[in-house]
Order: structure tokens, then sequence, then C-alpha cells
């Protein structure tokens, strides 16, 4: 599988010809959704959710699904059937990648904020030693081998105590930052250097545009 790394909270994956994107937002570059034919949208902010991109793509490729949970898919109603609704713990097809919804909520920045749903991803589910997870704004752990977290590593609803507790409850082969944008070009080495010490997994922080490629 092919991970490239887009600004913020979005990636594509690619493998055996197959292309799928998660959390296109409003830092996202263009080309993240060129030729793509499937994405997955976590929750309604417009750090993971650019509304006019997505209709943009829907319309010059009517052939687009957009799978995300309940409150997101009536934002996008007039987009009709280019979205599926999906909730926590379906599994689905999304273009040859088998994805498995999990967790539900947005973790809280501060005083029960912001109480919307959040949907975690878990793709390529049932792959031999785990597939890639995509928590969105959250730190649910899933009840699924997961062989690549991509972790939230800057933000306003987390310290990088959190994230690292995340990262050794879910134990994966490797992790990538995601979720970076707000962090600045100072502070980068030193949230990865903590992450480098005390993860306990293999990681790595993908400049934006870049790419890694895993079995």
């Amino acid at each position: 599988m092919r991970l490239i790394k887009y600004t913020h909270a979005c990636v594509r994956l690619e493998a055996d010809g197959r292309s799928l994107v998660i959390d296109p937002g409003m830092w996202t570059e263009a080309e993240a959704l060129d030729s793509v034919d499937h994405v997955l949208v976590t929750h309604e902010h417009p750090d993971h959710l650019d509304t006019e991109r997505i209709s943009a793509a829907v319309a010059t490729n009517p052939a687009l699904r957009i799978y995300t949970h309940a409150d997101v898919a009536g934002q996008l109603a007039d987009l009709g059937p280019a979205v599926v609704q999906v909730a926590s713990g379906d599994e689905f097809d999304a273009g040859g990648f088998r994805v498995q919804a999990v967790g539900r909520d947005h973790a809280e920045i501060y005083q029960g904020l912001p109480g919307i749903p959040n949907l975690g991803f878990v793709v390529d589910v049932g792959t031999t030693g785990g597939g890639l997870y995509h928590p969105g704004d959250a730190f649910f752990v899933p009840d699924l081998p997961v062989a690549t977290l991509l972790v939230p590593t800057s933000a306003p609803w987390l310290k990088v105590a959190e994230s690292l507790d995340f990262v050794r409850a879910v134990e994966p082969r490797r992790a990538y930052s995601i979720h970076d944008a707000v962090v600045s070009e100072r502070g980068a080495p030193i949230v990865d250097r903590w992450f480098a010490q005390k993860a306990e997994t293999e990681y790595a922080r993908i400049p934006p545009g870049q790419s890694v490629t895993f079995d």
C-alpha cells in the first residue's frame, strides 16, 4: 500500500490500481482527489471536510462515493446517491478496500464541546497483521488489529501525553503523524522526539505531498 500524506488530516491510499481518500479538508491540496472514486469523512469540521470541493468533485465525477455518518450525510444531502451513510460497526467495501467504521464521538475540547459525532475508519480490515486506522478527531481504541496508525499530534483537543497513550493502547507496527497543520515548524521536531522516544513503535512524520509504501 502507498500512503500519500496531504496537509493536516488528509491522506490518500493506493494499492493495486485502487485509491481512497480520507478527510479532504480546507487545507488539502487539490490533487488529493484526482481520479478518486471513494472518499471517507470522519466528521463535519472544515479541516476534515471541504463541502465545496466535495460537491465540485461529484459534479466532475458522478461515480464518486462519500462514506460518512448521518450528520455529515445530512449536510451533503444535495449530492444524492453520491453519499453513503454508515455507522459505527459497519463494514463495507470502498473501491476494493474493506473498511470498518469505529468509534462514535469527537474528543472533548472543553465543557463537553464540540459534542459532535466522529467516526474512525480501519481500512483493509482482515489484512494479515492488521489494517490502517484513521481515527479522525478522537482517541477511540478499536477492537481490531491495527498495523498502521495515523496519530493526531497537534490540536486544541489533545496533548502529547494523550497521543502517546493512544499509540501505546492501539499497539500498531508503525505510526504516522496527522492532524499536524497547527504545530509550528520549530515545534514539530520537539513533538517528534517524544514520539520517537515513547510511542513504543516505529514513528515518522510524512511531509505533505510525500508518501511511504508498506505491506
